[in-house]
């Protein structure tokens, strides 16, 4: 199952690169939405090897995965590689420069099934893709809005 989307964002790529690879924010965000994470790596600037324990709840169940960075290309792309027991999947980020004060980040999550099980949970979300698309990109759309005020908040096109 995949689910992708786009937005443009008004703030140089660099500072887009930048918030989207700040994971100790991402860890904290997870954590304020009930997610537990533990880091597994020691690596002191963010790049492939990072990695994490993570477990959430979801559907009334809760569910471990192991992140890992599998690609890290500042300030273009980025991916992030998920496994469980039950269902593998990965996240890309690509990110293009549309202007200097502009970028556009293009977002694509993909789950893969490893039993039964997984494939049941997968085709009761596929039965529920519409609504979880509308989902996906309202979030989507809300972190991008939120990067655009960060940047704002720091000064906007100084120094660019």
């Amino acid at each position: 199952m995949n689910f992708g989307t786009k937005e443009d964002i008004e703030a140089p790529i660099e500072f887009v690169f930048g918030q989207l690879s700040d994971f100790n924010a991402l860890e904290r965000s997870a954590m304020r939405r009930g997610a537990d994470v533990q880091r597994m790596d020691n690596r002191p600037t963010p790049g492939v090897g990072m990695a994490w324990d993570v477990e959430f709840d979801l559907r009334g169940k809760r569910r471990q995965l192991q992140m890992e960075v599998t690609e890290f290309s500042p300030p273009n792309s980025m991916v992030m590689t998920s496994r469980s027991p039950t269902m593998g999947g990965h996240m890309a980020v690509e990110l293009v420069a549309l202007s200097r004060a502009r970028t556009r980040m293009s977002l694509e999550i993909e789950l893969q099934p490893k039993n039964l099980t997984a494939r049941l949970l997968i085709q009761s979300l596929k039965l529920a893709k519409k609504n979880l698309l509308k989902r996906f990109h309202e979030r989507v759309g809300n972190y991008a809005a939120d990067v655009e005020d960060r940047y704002q908040k720091s000064g906007g096109l100084k120094g660019v």
